[in-house]
């Protein structure tokens, strides 16, 4: 296929994919080429006479494969993003191609050998900083994906892992249409009562697409709580929603049964690496280092924020009997549209009021873009002559604070079946001294699409999503590294979402939030009044937020610490694995179930990984108290936290890098109190 857009680089600004040209014809040949022209170069590599040296052996791994990674980037992107019939059958053939790929690479015994005499006499050879850890990464690679087994054991890893990438993407398309499945239907309009009038219309607007004129569609999100349930005036609507959501992935469904599969897998592989769990495996190479260190905090935070939880529920219970003697119980439906009556009257303040002055263009432009300019000097432009992989998707020019040129950025912001739940950060093409590539990075957020002509108007969780998911932006935008396996977001998976956290800020800075939260109508700015209630009311909840976090990190955890299969089912571990962890509150269940925890089952990397945004917050908290210590202009500030931490990306060890920067360990303390934990502390 000589006409196939993936074969050469892209003539486009920044080497920004063709996607006009792009077909779902041209994935696989891309693909099956593309693996055998890096095969073809490791070979090579490894063919000739001459000694290891740093250049022709860890450098030209660096240059292998080109190609494959320019399908890999779009194909999964798009994957996720919007995805067909024809997209899932070609993830499902190539994800466990893709395994055998990287094990023909990682277990070649004479590319290994090369790796180990050049780590061998490392520090012999003169490299500068980045080379050396180059060298350091690429055989601890090496070593932890098996070079040192015998031929039967890398055998068998071959299988497991072949077995792995086929298991995960099956969970991750079961997930999403188990998702799409679940979407409540009503039909009656008093069933919506609590909603505002564009919600209304636009659950409409999603029945009728979806081949149910003259009903109502509530789609759900790839969480447990759905965010709705704040709203609905209906109490049975929000068991039934509740139920919908919870329910998804088990009884008839496979993912529960996948769940169970796939962490015997993982625990037979990390058995045979010489670990005793897969989370012992995972968290050796992530900067926690070991099972102790995560689990000493996991079990710091989970007692207190239950206790805090627990107080937070007989309030809840409290208003609840005030409004109805007989309602019983409080449920899990219930907690969040109580939470809201609760913290509507103690502090009067109604999350709905929010919605007006927050409208999605001005939050972009004059939220996120704003906050990037005043913080680190940069600004995007809108190429509309340039294209992305969906209508929807828009493309944005980014310039340095001397005009100069940075990369592009990709906005995919609505929700729409054919996308996976949640939000994410995605390369497209990654900065590289190397090659010469500035970055192309994707935001995907799933925000409900308006009616026709009806503005997107947000939740406050919808504008802290557009902020934290462009901090990975600038983490991948900002990278400045010469070999691409450093680039922006190549760190420790309980590091990545660091920066992500800390760019979260700005959105109630009081530079920044009066800038962009305006009324949509008048364009009034919000009232001092409003975002003064909003602050104090942001506390609350806090224990519920905390809980339904640790019960999902904590079972991530359980599941990765099993040496045996488990013989219980699903259901059963689950249970028994949040009661023992301590967080088994009924009216709390966590934030992903097993059946639709596609962080862990679906190949996204968060396996024994979960815990990372909490560790990584230790990390955020305490830079944001650096952010706000009036030292030095917010402006200095950002150019120094993006030249000590954003542009490494992995060429320096990160923890290393934050001690330098802040001139000490981390702190937990700022995290407690953010949290609403630190009492007693």
């Amino acid at each position: 296929m000589t006409s196939n857009p993936f074969f050469e680089p892209s003539m486009l600004p920044y080497q920004l994919p063709p996607f006009a040209d792009i077909r779902e014809e041209h994935y696989l040949p891309a693909f099956q080429r593309g693996m055998s022209e890096q095969l073809a170069e490791i070979e090579a590599l490894t063919a000739g006479s001459d000694a290891p040296t740093f250049a022709n052996t860890l450098a030209a791994l660096e240059r292998s494969g080109t190609m494959l990674t320019r399908v890999a980037n779009v194909f999964f992107n798009v994957a996720g993003a919007d995805s067909t019939p024809g997209t899932d059958a070609i993830e499902a053939e190539i994800s466990p191609k893709l395994a055998a790929h990287r094990d023909a690479i990682l277990l070649n015994p004479d590319l290994f050998a090369r790796v180990e005499a050049l780590h061998a006499k490392r520090h012999e050879l003169g490299l500068e900083p980045e080379e050396l850890r180059l060298l350091e990464e690429r055989h601890t690679e090496f070593v932890r994906a098996g070079a040192r087994l015998d031929p039967a054991g890398q055998a068998r890893l071959r299988e497991l892992n072949a077995e792995l990438a086929a298991a995960g993407t099956e969970f991750g398309q079961n997930n999403l249409a188990a998702m799409n499945a679940a979407t409540l239907l009503l039909d009656r309009a008093e069933e919506l009562a609590g909603l505002a009038p564009a919600e209304i219309a636009a659950a409409a607007e999603n029945a009728e697409s979806l081949g149910h004129p003259g009903k109502w569609a509530l789609s759900l999100q790839n969480v447990s709580n759905q965010p709705i349930l704040a709203e609905l005036a209906d109490r049975d609507v929000r068991r039934r929603m509740m139920s919908a959501s919870l329910g998804r992935g088990f009884g008839e469904q496979p993912n529960a049964a996948l769940a169970v599969r796939i962490t015997s897998l993982r625990a037979e592989r990390a058995e045979l690496l010489g670990y005793p769990d897969h989370a012992a495996y995972t968290v050796e190479d992530q900067t926690a280092k070991t099972t102790a260190a995560v689990e000493e905090m996991l079990g710091r935070l989970a007692p207190l924020a239950v206790a805090n939880a627990e107080r937070e529920q007989a309030q809840l219970t409290t208003a609840m009997h005030a409004a109805d003697p007989e309602a019983g119980d409080l449920h899990s439906w219930d907690w969040q549209y109580w939470s809201e009556k609760v913290r509507s009257q103690q502090f009067s303040f109604d999350a709905d009021a929010l919605r007006p002055y927050l409208e999605l263009e001005r939050v972009l432009r004059d939220g996120v873009f704003y906050a990037a300019e005043q913080v680190y000097g940069i600004t995007l432009h809108e190429r509309k002559d340039l294209i992305g992989y969906h209508p929807e998707v828009r493309v944005f020019e980014v310039f340095d604070a001397d005009g100069s040129e940075l990369g592009l950025f990709l906005g995919d912001f609505f929700k729409r079946p054919s996308k996976r739940g949640g939000a994410w950060m995605n390369e497209l093409v990654s900065q590289s001294g190397l090659f010469g590539t500035m970055a192309v990075v994707v935001n995907n957020l799933n925000i409900v699409k308006p009616s026709p002509g009806q503005p997107a108007l947000l939740t406050w969780d919808n504008v802290r999503t557009l902020f934290h998911e462009f901090g990975h932006a600038l983490h991948g935008l900002f990278s400045n590294v010469h070999y691409p396996s450093f680039s922006g977001t190549e760190v420790p998976r309980d590091f990545v979402e660091f920066p992500s956290q800390v760019n979260e800020i700005w959105m109630t800075r009081p530079e920044i939030l009066p800038n962009y939260a305006k009324h949509v109508e008048t364009g009034e700015p919000i009232p001092v009044e409003l975002i003064e209630r909003m602050a104090a009311a942001e506390q609350f909840g806090e224990g519920f937020r905390t809980v339904e976090y640790l019960g999902a990190a904590l079972l991530d955890w359980a599941w990765h610490r099993i040496s045996a299969p488990v013989e219980t089912g699903a259901e059963a571990f689950e249970a028994e694995a949040l009661r023992k962890a301590g967080v088994a509150l009924a009216a709390i269940p966590p934030r992903y179930r097993t059946g639709y925890f596609a962080h862990i089952f679906s190949g996204i990397g968060y396996s024994a990984g979960y815990y990372s945004y909490i560790w990584s917050e230790v990390l955020d908290a305490d830079t944001v108290d650096w952010f706000e210590d009036g030292a030095a202009s917010i402006r200095e500030k950002g150019e120094t936290f993006r030249q000590a931490l954003l542009s490494r990306g992995g060429a320096v060890d990160p923890m290393a890098a934050f001690e330098s920067f802040r001139g000490r360990a981390p702190d937990i303390r700022p995290l407690l109190k953010r949290r609403g934990l630190l009492t007693g502390q």
